[in-house]
């Protein structure tokens, strides 16, 4: 069997798993309480009259008490009343957070309940979900819908984490307020007493490759499904993310100002908003700053983090400096998911372990990315790092569905976007570790730099 071959052994060693092996009532019990903490968490800095309860009418943004109610709103939709049939546990619930109905820039005109309603009714959505976790009667699908559930509550903590940074709220609570790298002395200018990060590059041998879900996971969403084949050419790509001090020799360079790297687009797009320098960036008297939560950090005390909070035109003019490009997600899938060998495990590049601080920055427990030579427990089967974790990795490749797409309940989840947006992978540390996998597609419009994005790059 030659190795094109090999490369198409998606199940062989992948023991197909059940949902209620993966997470029984208990451990889906646990995740129902954690999400409706963090939730609540998210925003448990704001007094009973505070401003930030609706906060400035922005695109990329929501009001941050509509969207505590719409994640709670979520679950109680899909699982307590079209599921289980409850009746709603707040008057005018439907008319107010049902997003698909709602549009974006209407959130701020509406009436809302006061805080401490909101988060009572998040609370009761979150205790009414554990009651059909622990009794489904009969009903087969609810751990598929609650999981699913869960799911969105992660995605918006992560989005309201990233609201927070956008609006110069600071860390959430109970987060610590400035990163530094260990061994990176305070002062400016002063050599890190850390050896260098790792650098360099890894070859992946290409074939007819697998890309997307294998059946033996047991949860995944619509626009992972499922794995089909795709000739992939074998490629080199780096073994970390550009880093911070990589992207400042970028900017330091003139990037910004050199209209011939900047695809026609990109180049709109960076005089429409008038870009000079990254998002959250400054020039101070002894370098480059960058905001981070709410405190101004010398890109000198972080230089070997993740650059984050790029938009994918940023990164492509990045790409056209450097003589690099960045990944399709069909490579990096490959890089995440089958070994020199042909075996392909779909979960994570470390195997079928859940994550672990050794191997993903994942979880929020940091301050923000962690360093990109961290987490080397969980290299890929190529030995690139932080696949999984730290930021989430712009790739070359627009959102499309796969072969024989069909959408999940919640239809607005993929659909709408095909087309319209770019591909990230991986997560970020700002992700629940228990949202995101080798196959997880994310995806946002390329002129997006407000969320936990970074990338790495190939050989052209």
């Amino acid at each position: 069997m030659d190795h094109l071959t090999l490369l198409l052994s998606d199940s062989a060693t992948v023991t197909p798993m059940d949902l209620t092996e993966w997470a029984d009532a208990e451990r889906l019990s646990g995740w129902v309480r954690e999400a409706t903490s963090d939730l609540l968490g998210a925003v448990s800095d704001f007094s009973a009259a505070d401003e930030r309860w609706l906060g400035p009418q922005l695109e990329v943004v929501n009001p941050p008490i509509w969207e505590i109610g719409h994640v709670a709103w979520f679950a109680e939709w899909f699982v307590l009343r079209q599921l289980h049939g409850h009746e709603p546990l707040m008057d005018g619930v439907d008319q107010r957070y049902d997003s698909a109905a709602i549009d974006h820039g209407r959130r701020w005109d509406l009436a809302y309940p006061d805080p401490q309603q909101t988060a009572n009714y998040v609370r009761r959505v979150g205790e009414a979900l554990l009651g059909v976790v622990a009794d489904d009667r009969g009903i087969d699908s609810t751990h598929h819908y609650a999981a699913y559930a869960v799911a969105h509550y992660d995605a918006h903590c992560e989005a309201l984490a990233y609201t927070r940074q956008t609006l110069n709220w600071g860390h959430l609570a109970g987060w610590s307020a400035e990163p530094t790298e260990p061994g990176i002395p305070g002062e400016p200018g002063e050599e890190a007493t850390r050896p260098e990060v790792l650098t360099g590059d890894a070859v992946v041998a290409g074939g007819r490759c697998l890309l997307g879900a294998s059946r033996a996971q047991p949860f995944v969403m619509d626009n992972e499904k499922w794995a089909h084949p795709v000739e992939v050419a074998s490629f080199t790509m780096a073994i970390t993310a550009v880093t911070v001090a990589e992207f400042e020799e970028f900017v330091g360079a003139g990037g910004y100002a050199t209209d011939s790297l900047w695809e026609p687009d990109g180049l709109r797009w960076r005089n429409q908003v008038g870009a000079t320098a990254p998002v959250y960036w400054r020039e101070g008297s002894h370098g480059w700053q960058r905001r981070v939560g709410a405190t101004w950090v010398p890109t000198a005390l972080t230089p070997h983090e993740p650059m984050v909070h790029v938009s994918w035109w940023e990164a492509q003019a990045f790409c056209a400096w450097a003589g690099r490009r960045l990944p399709t997600e069909a490579e990096w899938e490959v890089a995440a998911t089958t070994a020199p060998t042909g075996e392909r495990q779909p979960w994570f590049p470390w195997g079928c372990g859940e994550p672990t601080s050794a191997t993903a920055a994942l979880g929020r427990a940091p301050a923000g990315p962690a360093r990109v030579d961290a987490c080397g427990a969980g290299d890929g089967p190529w030995g690139h790092r932080q696949l999984i974790g730290n930021v989430w990795e712009w790739t070359s490749s627009t959102f499309e569905p796969y072969p024989h797409f069909e959408p999940d309940a919640y239809r607005d989840n993929s659909e709408p976007w095909f087309g319209s947006r770019k591909v990230l992978r991986g997560g970020s540390w700002a992700t629940s570790s228990r949202y995101v996998r080798s196959t997880f597609r994310n995806y946002f419009e390329p002129h997006r730099r407000d969320v936990f994005a970074g990338f790495r790059t190939c050989a052209r």
